[in-house]
C-alpha cells in the first residue's frame, strides 16, 4: 500500500460478490491494507536522502538520466535453459518491472501529492496514514460491495493485527513449519538482507542459480600471472552446471577482452573470475572478508591465454586456456571449461581454432595448445551416440560460431536429452545414467577440494533501494515448504480447489513440485516481529497467507478503525495463543480476562464464513503467495477451513501497454473514474478479458460504453415518459407474475397475445439470463457482458426493426426487457441498473437485492429460426445488388437506365434428397459427439455411402469428389460453427412458414414491393416465377430467389 490503486486492482472480486448478493446469498467482501515489506521504508529512505543532498525542494542535477527503462544489452547468443533440474515460471508480459525509477520526489509528485506535503513522507508512518484512506475513497466511488467495518492495514502498527500474525508463526514452529538454517538466498548488499520477490524493482520471481566452480590449477604463471609467485596457488574458476562431464574437458575458456581479477580466497587460495562473481563468492563465506573481495591482480582475458592448467577429472595432465568470444561476463565466472563431445559451443569453437590459423594468430594461440586435443566420448545419448555435439551440430548444419540460434537450439537438445536419458562411459561411475550420477560427482568433487559450491541469480535482480543483488549465504528462518507430508497435505487441498482453467492447475501443480524451502525472515521494511526472535521481520509475501481468517472478527477487534489504535470491547493484549486458539481451532476457552460472550461471537464469525469461496489474484503470484496461501491453511487449519476457489489473472494493460508512469500510460482508479464514470470504467474492466493473459483496458471501449449507456438510458425513458405515471400490476411475460410498474407511453401493443417477434425476443431474455448465469458463475466477465449487454441489446435492437410496421412492439415485452437486463447487468454497472431498477421503473427496494431474474425454458429452435430470418437478409441483399448491377458494353460504358428490383419469389427446399440425404447421415454417425469431431476417414464414409445414388454412380471417380466433397466439407466446417443439428435432413422449423410470418419485415428490410415465397416442389409457382430459376440447388436453409427487374 504505497501508492494510489491503478484501475487494475480488485474488479474481478467486486463483480463475482455483486453476482452473487444479487443471486440473494450473504456476502462478505472484505479489504485490507497490506503494509508489510520493503516498499514503503525504501522509499521514504530514497525521499529522505534526496532532500538530504538536493534540498527541500530539491534541485536535481540536470545531467542526471533515469534509471528507469534502462536495459540490459541483448546477449551475443541465444539464451537457452542451461539446467534442466531447474524450474522456470512463465511471466506475463506486464509483469516485467523496469529498474528503481526516477527520483523519490519527482515519483510522488506525479502521483498528484502536492509538493508542500512530500516531506511528509520521509516518515514510513505518513504513508500507512495517507495512502489507505484514499484507496477506501477510490472503491467506494467506483462502487465496491465492500464490508468497510473489517478493513485493517499489515504490519506491527496495528496491534491486533500483529498479535494474529504472531499467533499464526507461533503455531507453524509449534508444528516444525518454521527452522533455522543457513541457505542461499537472493541478497541485497544496500539493504543488507535477503531481497524477497515484494522488495525487487527488477527480477520478481528469480532465485539463486547454483553453479559448481571447478577449481583449474594453473601450473604456470606465465606473462602478467608471474606477479602472484609466492602468494599461493593460482585457480582458474570455471562456472558449471555440467560437473559430471569433467571426464571430457580439452581446454579452459575466457573472453579474450573481457575483464577478470585474481582475488584472495580462503587457505591461501587465489581465485582468478570476474568482479560481479568474486562479489558473489564473499557472500558465500569463500572469501577471507564477508562482501569484501580482495582484489590482487586485475587481468584480461588475453592475459590468460595460453596458461597452462591442470583441472580435475580430466584425462589430460595439463589443458591450456584459449579464446571464446561468446562468453557472457554476467553469468557465472567469465571461465568456461570446455567438455567438445557433449557441449555444442564448445565443439564448434574448438573446431574453428583446429581449421582456422588466422583465428589461431590472432589471439597468439600456439598450435600445441589446440591441435593435439581430440574430443572425448564420455557420455552415451540415445540418438546422439558418445558424440552428441558434433551428431547435433551435423544435423543442424552448424558451420561456425556465428551460428547462435542453431547453437542454442543444439543446446537444449543436447542438454536436456543427456540428463535424461544419457549414460555415463567412463570413470569409476560408468554405466550409470547422468541424472543418477551428477550429484554425487558434484559431491565428490567438493569433498575432495576441486570443486566448490557457487550461487548467483538466475537474472539480474534489482532491489527497491536501488542496488543489483547477489546470492548471499544467509542465517534464516525458514518455512519448510515442500516437506513431503506437508506437500502431500496440501496436493490434496489443490485437488478440491477450483481454480477455474487448466493453465492454472498446471500452474499450481508445477509449483508445489518444487517450491521448497522459503525464507521468512527480513532485518529492513515494516512489518511483525517473528514472536521468538524479534530481531527479524516476517517477510511480506509470509505474513499474508491467512489473513482472510482475520477479516472475519476484525469489526469485533478494531471497531471499525483500520489502524486498530481505537480498542473494541478487547485489548491486543488479551489476544494470547490460547485466544486465537479458541476463535480458529476449536480450542478449550482460555484463561483470559475477554467475556465469553465475545469470544463466542468471535467462533462464530469465522466458522460462518469460513472457508472463504474466492480469493482472486494475479498468475505471478501462483508461484509464491498463492501456493503459501495453500500450505499455510492445510498445515493451521482443519480440512473443512481450506480454500475452495481461486480466480488467476493476468496484468492489467492500457490500451494494449504495460501501464508506466514514465511514459505517460498510466491510470489511477481515481482517474478512471473521475474521466469515465464508475460504471462506464466497470465496463470496460468487465471487457478487457477472461483468460489468464494480460487484459486489456481499453480507453475506447470506456468511452462507447459512456454513449452506449447514455442512449440505452435515453431509450428507456423515450419508453416510459409518455406514460401516466400511474403504477399498474402488469403480468410479465415468460414469469406468469403480476408486478406493479409504471405505465409506459401509448403508441405500445398490450395484452395478452404475442406476436412472432415479440416471442422471439423474450426466448433472446430467457436464453440471456442462462447464459449471463453461466458466465458469471465461471467468473468470465467478458461473456456475461456480452450475453447480458451486447447479445441481448443486439436483439432488442433487431425487434425494433422486425416491429417499426403496422404491429408495433408490445409494452409487456419491453417492460420485461428494461428490467431484466438491468438486473443482469447490475454486477457490473451497478449505478445504471440502480436508476433504471428505481428511477424510471419505479420499483420497490434495491436492484442489488432483487435477486436473479427468473428465466423460462430457453427455445433454441426458435432462436435459430430468429438467426435464419437475420442471416438472409444481408444474404439476399447481396443478391439484389447484383441483380441491379446496369449491364457494361465494351469500353465499360453503362448500357441503358439503371435496373431495379422489385419482386422477389423464395424457394425453398423442405428437406435434403438424394445423395445428399445419404451424405449426411454418412457424417452423423462419423461425428463423436464426446470430442467434438469427426472420423479422420468421414470424407471417404461419405464417398461410399452416395455411391450408389442414381446421380452419383453414373460419374467417374474424380467427378464424384467433385460433386460431393465440397457438399461434405461445407457441412462440416458448418458442424464446427453451428454444432451438429445442421445435418439433419430437415430444419427443426418450417422455413417456408418462418418466411410468410416475417414478410413484412423482409420487404421492408429488403425495400421491395412484394415477396413471394413457396416450395421447390410448386411447380406452377416455379414456372411463374418472373426469371427462370434453377431450385434443383435449394436445400434447408439455403433457398434460391428469382427477382423480377424494372428499369428505373
Amino acid at each position: 500500500m504505497s501508492s494510489s490503486l491503478k484501475s487494475m486492482h480488485l474488479y474481478l472480486l467486486e463483480f463475482a460478490s455483486a453476482y452473487h448478493r444479487l443471486l440473494g446469498k450473504k456476502v462478505l467482501f472484505p479489504q485490507g491494507f497490506h503494509c508489510t515489506g520493503m516498499p514503503i521504508k525504501a522509499c521514504a529512505d530514497k525521499l529522505n536522502r534526496e532532500l538530504s543532498v538536493f534540498g527541500n525542494p530539491p534541485v536535481f542535477p540536470e545531467e542526471e538520466v533515469l534509471v528507469e527503462g534502462a536495459e540490459q544489452a541483448p546477449a551475443p547468443v541465444a539464451e537457452v535453459k542451461a539446467d534442466p533440474t531447474k524450474f522456470s515460471g512463465k511471466k506475463s508480459k506486464a509483469v516485467a518491472k523496469k529498474g528503481q525509477g526516477a527520483y523519490q520526489y519527482n515519483i510522488l509528485l506525479k502521483s498528484d501529492i502536492p509538493a508542500e506535503e512530500i516531506a511528509d513522507f520521509r516518515s514510513t508512518s505518513h504513508w500507512l496514514d495517507y495512502f489507505p484512506p484514499l484507496a477506501m475513497r477510490d472503491m467506494k466511488a467506483m462502487g465496491c460491495g465492500v464490508d468497510w467495518r473489517r478493513s485493517f492495514i499489515t504490519t506491527d502498527s496495528n496491534p491486533y493485527y500483529d498479535s494474529f500474525v504472531q499467533w499464526q508463526f507461533n503455531t507453524l514452529k509449534k508444528l516444525g513449519k518454521v527452522v533455522k538454517d543457513k541457505r542461499f538466498a537472493v541478497y541485497s548488499p544496500l539493504d543488507g538482507q535477503p531481497c524477497a520477490d515484494h522488495d525487487r524493482a527488477t527480477g520478481e520471481g528469480v532465485g539463486p542459480q547454483e553453479y559448481t566452480l571447478i577449481k583449474m590449477e594453473a601450473i604456470v604463471l606465465k606473462g602478467k600471472l608471474s606477479e602472484l609467485e609466492g602468494h599461493g596457488k593460482v585457480f582458474l574458476m570455471a562456472a558449471t552446471l555440467r560437473p559430471e562431464t569433467m571426464y571430457g574437458q580439452t581446454n579452459c575458456w575466457v573472453l579474450p577482452e573481457g575483464k577478470y581479477g585474481a582475488y584472495k580466497g580462503l587457505n591461501d587460495e587465489i581465485y582468478v573470475l570476474t568482479e560481479r562473481a568474486a562479489l558473489n563468492l564473499s557472500f558465500q563465506e569463500k572469501t577471507p572478508v564477508r562482501a569484501q573481495p580482495e582484489c590482487l591482480l586485475e587481468l584480461t582475458g588475453q592475459d590468460l591465454i595460453g596458461v597452462p592448467v591442470r583441472s580435475p577429472n580430466s584425462i589430460h595432465e595439463r589443458v591450456y586456456v584459449l579464446p571464446l568470444l561468446t562468453i557472457l561476463t554476467n553469468k557465472g565466472t567469465g571461465v568456461v571449461t570446455s567438455v567438445p563431445s557433449d557441449s555444442p559451443d564448445d565443439y564448434i569453437a574448438l573446431q574453428d581454432l583446429k581449421k582456422k590459423p588466422k583465428l589461431r594468430e590472432k589471439f597468439n594461440v600456439l598450435d600445441e595448445w589446440v591441435m593435439p586435443f581430440e574430443v572425448i566420448p564420455i557420455i552415451d545419448i540415445p540418438e546422439y551416440g558418445s558424440m552428441a555435439a558434433a551428431k547435433a551440430c551435423e544435423d543442424l548444419k552448424i558451420q561456425s560460431q556465428n551460428d547462435t540460434t542453431k547453437l542454442a537450439e543444439a543446446k537444449a537438445a543436447v542438454y536436456l536429452k543427456g540428463f535424461n536419458d544419457g549414460v555415463i562411459i567412463v570413470g569409476p561411475h560408468a554405466g550409470r545414467k547422468v541424472s543418477e550420477v551428477k550429484p554425487i560427482i558434484k559431491g565428490e568433487l567438493v569433498a575432495a577440494g576441486q570443486a566448490i559450491i557457487y550461487s548467483e541469480p538466475e537474472k539480474p535482480v534489482m532491489s527497491r533501494s536501488g542496488d543489483e543483488c547477489v546470492v548471499a549465504l544467509t542465517d534464516q528462518w525458514y518455512l519448510v515448504y515442500g516437506e513431503d507430508e506437508w506437500r502431500t497435505l496440501t496436493q490434496k487441498c489443490l485437488e478440491k480447489l477450483e481454480v477455474y482453467s487448466e493453465e492454472a492447475r498446471s500452474s499450481f501443480v508445477a509449483a508445489l513440485g518444487w517450491l521448497q524451502q522459503w525464507a521468512c525472515s527480513r532485518s529492513f521494511g515494516l512489518g511483525t516481529r517473528l514472536p521468538w526472535d524479534p530481531q527479524f521481520l516476517i517477510e511480506s509475501l509470509s505474513d499474508s497467507t491467512i489473513y482472510m481468517a482475520y477479516y472475519t472478527v476484525a469489526h469485533i477487534l478494531q471497531g471499525g478503525d483500520i489502524y486498530g489504535k481505537q480498542s473494541g470491547p478487547l485489548k491486543a493484549e488479551d489476544l494470547t495463543m490460547e485466544v486465537w486458539d479458541y476463535v480458529f481451532l476449536e480450542g478449550p476457552v482460555p484463561n483470559t480476562l475477554i467475556p465469553l460472550d465475545v469470544l463466542e461471537r468471535m467462533r462464530r464469525e469465522f466458522q460462518y464464513w469460513y472457508p472463504f469461496d474466492l480469493r482472486t489474484s494475479g498468475k505471478d503470484l501462483i508461484q509464491n503467495h498463492l501456493s503459501f496461501t495453500l500450505y499455510n491453511h492445510t498445515a493451521i487449519f482443519a480440512e473443512k477451513f481450506w480454500p475452495r476457489s481461486f480466480r488467476c489473472n493476468g496484468h492489467l494493460l492500457l490500451d494494449g501497454e504495460k501501464m508506466s508512469k514514465s511514459v505517460g500510460n498510466f491510470k489511477t482508479l481515481s482517474a478512471a473514474v473521475q474521466e469515465y464514470s464508475a460504471d462506464c470504467m466497470r465496463w470496460s474492466l468487465a471487457d478487457s478479458g477472461d483468460s489468464m493473459d494480460d487484459a486489456n483496458f481499453e480507453t475506447a471501449t470506456a468511452n462507447a460504453a459512456i454513449l452506449r449507456l447514455t442512449k440505452e438510458l435515453a431509450w428507456i425513458e423515450e419508453v416510459l415518459a409518455p406514460g401516466t405515471g400511474k403504477i399498474e400490476e402488469v403480468l410479465v411475460p415468460g414469469t406468469g407474475k403480476i408486478e406493479e410498474v409504471l405505465v409506459p407511453g401509448t403508441g405500445l401493443r398490450e395484452g395478452e397475445k404475442y406476436t412472432l417477434q415479440d416471442r422471439i425476443l423474450l426466448n433472446e431474455i430467457n436464453i440471456a439470463i442462462r447464459r449471463t448465469r453461466h458466465a458469471f458463475d465461471h467468473m468470465m466477465f467478458r461473456e456475461a457482458l456480452k450475453a447480458a449487454a451486447y447479445d441481448l441489446g443486439n436483439a432488442r435492437d433487431v425487434y425494433r426493426f422486425a416491429t417499426a410496421g403496422a404491429e408495433g412492439m408490445h409494452r409487456g415485452v419491453l417492460l420485461r426487457f428494461i428490467q431484466v437486463q438491468a438486473q443482469l447487468l447490475t454486477p457490473i454497472t451497478p449505478h445504471t441498473s440502480e436508476h433504471i431498477w428505481s428511477n424510471l421503473l419505479g420499483k420497490q427496494g434495491f436492484v442489488v437485492t432483487s435477486g436473479w431474474p427468473v428465466a423460462g425454458e430457453p427455445d433454441f429452435v426458435m432462436q435459430r429460426a430468429a438467426q435464419y430470418i437475420e442471416d438472409l437478409i444481408p444474404t439476399l441483399r447481396r443478391l439484389i445488388q447484383k441483380a441491379e448491377t446496369p449491364a457494361k458494353k465494351k469500353g465499360n460504358q453503362i448500357q441503358g437506365p439503371a435496373p431495379k428490383v422489385v419482386h422477389g419469389d423464395i424457394f425453398v427446399a423442405e428437406r435434403f434428397i438424394g445423395w445428399q440425404e445419404k451424405a449426411l447421415l454418412s457424417l452423423q454417425q462419423s461425428y463423436d459427439t464426446s470430442t467434438k469431431s469427426f472420423k479422420s476417414e468421414a470424407q471417404s464414409i461419405v464417398l461410399d455411402a452416395v455411391k450408389d445414388d442414381e446421380a452419383v454412380n453414373s460419374l467417374n471417380d474424380k467427378q464424384q469428389k467433385q460433386l460431393v466433397m465440397p457438399f461434405a466439407k461445407f457441412k462440416m466446417e458448418e458442424v464446427a460453427k453451428a454444432g451438429p443439428q445442421v445435418l439433419d435432413v430437415r430444419l427443426p422449423f418450417d422455413e417456408r412458414q418462418l418466411i410468410l410470418d416475417n414478410l413484412p419485415y423482409l420487404q421492408r428490410s429488403l425495400k421491395l414491393d412484394s415477396l413471394k415465397v413457396s416450395l421447390v416442389t410448386d411447380t406452377e409457382a416455379v414456372k411463374a416465377a418472373a426469371h427462370v430459376v434453377d431450385v434443383s440447388n435449394a436445400y434447408p436453409g439455403n433457398p434460391v430467389v428469382s427477382f423480377k427487374v424494372e428499369s428505373s
